[in-house]
C-alpha cells in the first residue's frame, strides 16, 4: 500500500476507534487520579494550557478549575460534546473543548500555550513525529509540554490489557507505528529531537496513575469489553474465531489479580506510565 494513502486512512481509523465506544465510562474511574496530576503540574491562575487528546476533560478540567485558561482538543466527536456538557454544568467559562487532530493542529497558532499536556492521548495519534512538531509549535518559547503515555510490556493494567487484546486482534495496517512507542524514552527523545527540542530539555519518568472503579474488578472489565475501542475491537475478533470465552476469561483473571481494593465491592487498580516533560527553548 502507498505510504500517503495509509496516512490518509489511519487518522480516519483512529477517529471511529475512538468514538466507537464511549470512553466517559472508563474515564470516570480516572478522575482522581487526574486531579493529582493537575496538582502536580504548579498550574498558575490565567496560564494558557492545551489538553490534547482530552477526552471528556479528565486532565482539562481540574486544570481549568485551578484557574487555567484551557482549551481541550480530541478526535472523538462524542467525548468533545461531553467534555462542553461537563464545563457547562461545572459552569467553567475558562475551558472550551474542539474536535481536532493531534497531527495537524490547523486551528491553533504558534506559541499559544505556556503549557501543553497529553494524558494517554496524543501518544494514540498517528504519525508520532507530526505529533511531536505540533505540540512544540505551539507552545510558546520557554513553556513546557506534560505527556503521560503507557509503557510496551509493562505489567501493569493498561499495559497487559493492549497486549492481550492485540493477540486476538488482526493485524494493524501497513505503516502503523504502535502507540506504545511512546513509552519508551528513546523514542520520545528521538521525536522531540527532530522537532528541534534539546535532548537536555526533555525528561522522563516513571509514574503511577489508579482507576479506582465503584464496583467489582469483572464489572470494571466490563466497563472495557463494552465502551473502550480497542477492546471492544478485540472481542469482536475474538468472537469471530470462537474466543471469545478465552478473552474474557484471560482479562477477567488479569483485572482481580490486579487490583488491590480491600473489599470485593471496589476496583483500585494502580498503572505505570511514562512521565514526558519538554523545556521548549
Amino acid at each position: 500500500m502507498d505510504a500517503n494513502l495509509t496516512n490518509d486512512l489511519v487518522p480516519n481509523a483512529n477517529k471511529a476507534l475512538w468514538e466507537k465506544g464511549d470512553f466517559t465510562r472508563i474515564a470516570a474511574a480516572m478522575r482522581e487520579s487526574g486531579e493529582v496530576l493537575v496538582r502536580s503540574l504548579g498550574i498558575e491562575n490565567g496560564i494558557r494550557m492545551l489538553d490534547l487528546g482530552c477526552g471528556d476533560g479528565t486532565t482539562a478540567i481540574p486544570a481549568a478549575q485551578a484557574g487555567a485558561n484551557v482549551v481541550g482538543v480530541d478526535i472523538a466527536r462524542n467525548l468533545v460534546a461531553a467534555g462542553n456538557d461537563r464545563a457547562k454544568t461545572l459552569q467553567l467559562s475558562n475551558i472550551r473543548f474542539e474536535e481536532g487532530d493531534a497531527s495537524d493542529l490547523v486551528n491553533l497558532e504558534d506559541g499559544g500555550f505556556d503549557v501543553v499536556v497529553s494524558i494517554f492521548g496524543a501518544m494514540f495519534a498517528p504519525r508520532p513525529g507530526d505529533v511531536a512538531k505540533e505540540m512544540v509549535r505551539v507552545t510558546k518559547p520557554g513553556g513546557r509540554i506534560v505527556m503521560g503515555n503507557w509503557i510496551p510490556g509493562d505489567p501493569t493494567l493498561v499495559a497487559q490489557i493492549l497486549t492481550i487484546s492485540s493477540a486476538y486482534s488482526p493485524p494493524p495496517p501497513e505503516g502503523f507505528v504502535s502507540p506504545m512507542t511512546w513509552g519508551v524514552e528513546a523514542h520520545v527523545i528521538e521525536r522531540f529531537e527532530a522537532a528541534g527540542i534539546p535532548p537536555d530539555n526533555i525528561t522522563c519518568e516513571k509514574d503511577t496513575y489508579t482507576f479506582n472503579y465503584p464496583g467489582p474488578a469483572t464489572n470494571f472489565l466490563g466497563q472495557f469489553r463494552d465502551f473502550y475501542g480497542p477492546t471492544m475491537n478485540a472481542f469482536e475478533a475474538a468472537a469471530k474465531t470462537g474466543k471469545g470465552e478465552q478473552l474474557q476469561s484471560e482479562l477477567d483473571l488479569l483485572f482481580n489479580r490486579q487490583n488491590q481494593a480491600k473489599t470485593n465491592d471496589a476496583t483500585t487498580i494502580p498503572a505505570s506510565f511514562l512521565r514526558v516533560t519538554v523545556q521548549v527553548p
